[in-house]
């Protein structure tokens, strides 16, 4: 323990930053060939906990396990492209089955390993739904969630499941090992806003390289000093992808914190970050929130962040004040605010889409509130005027983004409409959807991302999504901006607010935002509320129906998103909880 009373993070024989090997950019034609180079260096993946290194995972090391893994799983006489779905801890055994995978001929699947709202029953179920609607035939988590995963599994066609021990155990196969080809599936990936039936992104092979390559080379000219740090999921695809997948296929190493360990201590991340004096790391908006509200400023000094070259910022829209709070407050340990790389993505294009100009820091885009709401359209206001939104870059080389009407019209710079990206990343379709695929996949390869937003100078602006559009009195209304209006209350914080639409009287929609409140204090309860509807009404011109709720009552995606979807089911049951007493009493 330090003098400050900070855990230090404990060095030890972690992989090395330069490499022994020359750098290559990704370009190879699957993730096995990606690591057969690899493997040929000195890097590789680093687990700590607890302030400590607990594993140092040389890519030439994880090859060979993950080679004498695949001659295990070919004994179970499985079809070429079976899914292999794995509990995804931050834990070397998921990368070790991720890439027996890719040698063994199969699919992995990462599954999410959150146990929090709702606990066993809600845990048992989401896993078994996703089991189902990737119809995995192996099934694999730690010793810890084995009860879960018996239950999840019980009833289903698995040819095997259990513990990484149980499949150790196996035979090896002495037969010639035929990796996944460039034309193959090479994983699928549940979409974080999946509900009811989840959603699961095929990726090729072929796109997923296309994207590492435009990622390692344009998006973040990678070099041979280039160190990530990580404490993002593997079952999100930032984490997957961007964390694990583009580091291997770069030849680069890279140091992991357990994603709860984060959500406890997110000073852990700057920590780890000084001690590795890593160059890159990811992070979506509320992972900066977290740190520059729950970081004690007499610890800043205590950290170096001065190689942080690359601080990515995406996976949800960008309020500008969120990125400038943290780069003011971590200025002192030499946090560069022209580090900050906000960027644009989603599973169905394997990951990113675009990043901003490298050293540009963050672009705030300040649009006329009433414009956007009646007109669709961004036009400029006096800086800290009307609505910020931040810019988010152009696409990646050999992929096109236009936006369009609801009549498939392509719109000109500065028009509002969906955002549609065109390119070799994005996916073959959801896996066995094939009506869904084609409500959002084209036969011309466009792709649907179900965002809106707008281009201009060639860079995308994404001021929100499709379905969350609130329309009261005919006018639009972005649930982002309910939310920001309510979150600058002072007793509340970044992501206390839901906002969404349910039908009124006579069919209307009628706003409704539920927030998060800490105090049981009626008259202060009071006040917050008449506060939050008066601003509203001034600011946005509408009346909005406020519901308050315990601190960690609002739900979540798997990636740590808000999920107004989910939200706005849960005030419904609560609605109508309410009104059967009255029906009864009638």
């Amino acid at each position: 323990m330090s003098a400050d009373g900070n855990i230090s993070i404990e060095s030890g024989a972690s992989t090395p930053t330069v490499n022994t090997v020359p750098l290559r950019p990704g370009d190879f034609a699957t993730l096995a060939e990606a690591l057969d180079y690899a493997a040929a260096g000195v890097t590789g993946a680093n687990f700590y906990a607890g302030g400590k290194l607990v594993t140092a995972l040389p890519y030439r090391t994880l090859r060979k396990q993950a080679m004498e893994l695949a001659q295990k799983l070919a004994t179970l006489g499985l079809p070429r492209g079976s899914r292999l779905a794995i509990v995804a801890e931050t834990t070397p055994e998921f990368l070790r089955f991720f890439f027996a995978s890719q040698y063994a001929g199969l699919v992995p699947v990462a599954l999410p390993s959150a146990v929090n709202l709702g606990g066993h029953d809600a845990f048992v179920h989401k896993t078994r739904v996703m089991l189902e609607a990737c119809g995995a035939s192996i099934v694999v988590a730690a010793e810890s969630f084995l009860g879960l995963l018996g239950e999840s599994v019980q009833g289903l066609d698995v040819a095997m499941w259990g513990t990484p021990d149980a499949f150790d155990a196996l035979a090896s196969s002495t037969g010639e090992l035929q990796p996944l080809t460039a034309d193959e599936v090479a994983y699928l990936q549940f979409t974080s806003g999946s509900t009811g039936t989840p959603k699961a992104a095929m990726i090729p092979s072929h796109a997923l390289m296309a994207n590492l390559q435009g990622s390692i080379g344009p998006g973040l000219s990678l070099r041979d000093d280039d160190r990530f740090v990580s404490w993002l999921p593997f079952y999100h695809d930032m984490g997957l992808v961007g964390c694990l997948l583009t580091v291997m296929a770069a030849q680069r190493s890279i140091d992991y914190l357990d994603t709860r360990e984060f959500a406890m201590r997110p000073r852990r991340w700057l920590e780890l970050m000084s001690h590795s004096k890593a160059t890159i790391a990811y992070s979506p908006p509320f992972g900066y929130d977290m740190c520059a509200r729950r970081v004690k400023p007499a610890d800043v000094a205590s950290y170096d962040l001065s190689h942080w070259r690359v601080a990515g910022i995406g996976a949800e829209p960008i309020l500008p004040s969120v990125p400038a709070r943290f780069a003011e407050m971590l200025a002192p340990a030499g946090f560069d605010p022209l580090s900050l790389v906000p960027s644009y993505g989603m599973a169905e294009a394997s990951l990113a889409v675009s990043f901003s100009p490298l050293r540009k820091g963050i672009v705030v885009e300040w649009i006329d509130s009433d414009e956007l709401s009646e007109n669709l359209l961004a036009s400029p206001v006096a800086e800290g005027t009307g609505t910020g939104f931040v810019r988010c870059g152009g696409p990646l080389p050999g992929h096109e983004l236009e936006i369009w009407n609801d009549a498939g019209e392509h719109l000109a710079d500065q028009h509002v409409g969906r955002i549609m990206v065109r390119g070799p990343s994005v996916m073959s379709g959801y896996f066995q959807q094939a009506e869904i695929t084609a409500k959002v996949l084209a036969a011309d390869g466009w792709l649907d991302t179900g965002d809106i937003g707008y281009v201009v100078d060639g860079e995308v602006v994404v001021t929100g999504r499709h379905k969350d559009m609130i329309i009261v009195n005919g006018r639009n209304i972005w649930p982002q901006d309910i939310e920001h209006i309510v979150e600058r209350q002072p007793e509340l914080r970044s992501q206390d607010a839901s906002a969404f639409s349910v039908p009124g009287p006579g069919g209307a929609e009628v706003a409704v935002v539920v927030v998060q409140c800490n105090t049981l204090d009626i008259e202060a309860r009071e006040a917050l509320v008449h506060r939050i509807r008066r601003e509203l009404l001034e600011e946005l011109g509408i009346s909005c129906l406020i519901e308050l709720v315990p601190r960690h009552t609002l739900p979540r995606t798997s990636s740590g998103k808000l999920s107004r979807s989910a939200t706005r089911r849960g005030y419904l049951e609560r609605r109508a909880q309410e009104q059967v007493p009255e029906a009864l009493a009638s």
